[in-house]
């Protein structure tokens, strides 16, 4: 009788300690406070100028701003943005599209993520899943895999840099190149 009590007490034990998970998302959003945002909107056009010359339109599902109660003030854009950007004379350089992107004011930089896709005036095309723009250098980079389609080929690999107009790019870790035929595209 006393083994059974036994077992059943060790049973007991590690069905208590097994149950007692949690995951770490859960105990990370207990121990975070939560942040309202300080401002919202939906169908965003944002265009911004340097001495009245048009320089990028950004257009955005939904954006949220955080610059209370943080350490470094940032927006949300959680539902995708496109942004347009121009050149001297105000013709269309250079086209971003992403599911998702989060600005940093203060450090000027931009990340975007999901589905990232930059189209150049050359029709050069960059898809990747994670883009960083500093704003300051005016340089795009990533870490992750990159895609660049152009008219004659297409260049796969990881790790990226560019101007921001994506006219002069490098890919760091180049994985493989695809020749193309006119008609492949």
């Amino acid at each position: 009788m006393s083994n059974l009590k036994f077992i059943f007490a060790v049973l007991t034990v590690c069905a208590l300690l097994f149950s007692c998970q949690n995951k770490r998302e859960d105990i990370m959003a207990l121990s975070m406070p939560k942040l309202s945002p300080t401002q919202t909107g939906t169908g965003i056009t944002m265009i911004y100028t340097d001495s009245a010359q048009l320089k990028m339109v950004m257009k955005a599902g939904k954006m949220l701003t955080y610059d209370k109660n943080v350490k470094e003030p940032f927006t949300i854009l959680p539902n995708g943005l496109t942004m347009k950007f121009y050149d001297k004379t105000e013709k269309l350089e250079a086209t971003l599209k992403a599911n998702y992107g989060i600005h940093y004011p203060g450090r000027k930089r931009m990340e975007v993520k999901y589905n990232v896709e930059v189209l150049n005036k050359n029709g050069e095309k960059l898809n990747t899943e994670h883009l960083i723009w500093d704003e300051v250098t005016k340089k795009i980079s990533s870490q992750e895999f990159v895609k660049i389609t152009t008219a004659k080929e297409i260049i796969m690999g990881k790790g990226f840099e560019s101007n921001e107009d994506l006219t002069q790019y490098k890919i760091k870790e180049v994985t493989g190149t695809i020749q193309l035929n006119n008609g492949d595209l």
